[in-house]
């Protein structure tokens, strides 16, 4: 599980920063300051959690309860897809309806982080840190 989690991250992560690279050069002049703000709300959101995902992979070489971090790790993953991806595409299209997903993106990650904190409970519980 950690490699996978390692590998999503890494390439969530080339991502993120090729998407900015997109925003800062070839957006800056086609769509409006408020768009703009939003996809760059997107790629702050992505990169953040493309390096949780990194955490998650590397936790899931030395924590268990490994349940928790495979949750956490999922749970991350869909949040970008939810949170980031609709926020590209509504920048992008002005397809205003999908900003009733990126909520669900936001309690994904919210429920990620969570479970990372469970894990790491359960772990250092059993191993008196």
């Amino acid at each position: 599980m950690s490699k996978l989690f390692l590998v999503l991250g890494s390439i969530n992560a080339a991502t993120a920063v090729t998407m900015g690279a997109f925003g800062a050069h070839s957006l800056k002049t086609k769509i409006s300051e408020d768009m703009l703000s939003v996809f760059q709300t997107a790629v702050q959101y992505h990169f953040y959690h493309s390096l949780g995902l990194l955490i998650v992979g590397l936790l899931t070489i030395y924590f268990k309860p490994e349940k928790y971090l495979k949750i956490a790790g999922w749970m991350m993953f869909i949040g970008i897809i939810l949170f980031s991806g609709s926020l590209y595409i509504l920048s992008t299209t002005n397809t205003r309806w999908l900003g009733m997903i990126t909520p669900f993106g936001g309690i994904a990650f919210i429920i990620s982080w969570v479970y990372i904190a469970v894990a790491v409970w359960k772990w250092s519980s059993s191993h008196h840190l």
